[in-house]
């Protein structure tokens, strides 16, 4: 294992969000803090509590599940992306650096930024409503558990990706609408019958329910349903990932 390969790439991508920590930090942050004050303060006064849960406290697992999707997917795929579209990616590949070791790199920064912008709006959301965490292990957990799932999901999309605009359509045109059906803003039970059932083919909804079960002990799903369904798809990004280096699919053409 190349650890000081691994170092140097993690390194410089940690240096470019402190380069760019308007757009990686502060942006997501105000974004999130608009939706506690219209969501939680402003609508949540009007709405009854969720299972004995404020409505404002009630939404913020999945505020802060819907910032850690998009921005550890935006990490991971420009991160990865920019190389390609310099020229630089040639470079890497040709350096004694194995695709387990590349991988490892990029992913783990970013997931490590994704999880500073999590812990960072948990800290916000504490300022607008009170927050309890019933299972903190599981919290962090699911929190670690999902930025390096779907980073390696944004990696992916990087290689894919042959376009500025590329970069951008996974993110909001499918993680964003499937994050605000997955009962972000609202329980599963709450849907007429029918809805609930399509409901439970968004696999973003056992990401959110596990999510909230750590702080509240409420969930739409099973945890172990929630956890088996995000190994199963870190699983799949592996297999994924390992088919591209593989055949150098958008690497080496």
């Amino acid at each position: 294992m190349n650890l000081y390969a691994i170092k140097a790439i993690y390194l410089f991508e940690m240096h470019r969000t402190w380069r760019t920590i308007m757009q990686s930090v502060i942006s997501p942050v105000l974004s999130t803090s608009l939706y506690f004050v219209v969501f939680g303060s402003a609508i949540g006064g009007r709405i009854p509590e969720i299972n004995g849960v404020s409505y404002g406290a009630f939404i913020v697992p999945g505020l802060i599940m819907l910032s850690l999707l998009t921005q550890s997917i935006s990490n991971a795929s420009f991160g990865i992306y920019f190389p390609k579209f310099v020229g630089t990616i040639y470079e890497l590949l040709s350096a004694p650096v194995s695709y387990v070791e590349i991988v490892i790199a990029y992913v783990g920064a970013a997931a490590t930024k994704s999880i500073l912008l999590g812990v960072i709006i948990l800290a916000t959301a504490s300022l607008f409503v009170p927050l309890r965490i019933e299972h903190p292990f599981v919290m962090l957990l699911f929190l670690v558990l999902t930025a390096v799932t779907f980073s390696m999901f944004g990696f992916i999309i990087g290689i894919w990706a042959d376009g500025f605009e590329k970069l951008q359509l996974v993110p909001l045109m499918i993680i964003t609408p499937l994050t605000f059906l997955g009962g972000s803003f609202y329980a599963v039970d709450m849907l007429p019958p029918f809805w609930q059932t399509v409901t439970l083919f968004n696999p973003v909804v056992y990401l959110i329910s596990g999510f909230r079960w750590s702080f509240f002990g409420l969930s739409d799903v099973h945890i172990g349903t929630s956890l088996a369904i995000t190994a199963l798809f870190l699983l799949a990004c592996m297999l994924i990932l390992r088919w591209i280096f593989k055949t150098g699919y958008r690497l080496k053409s």
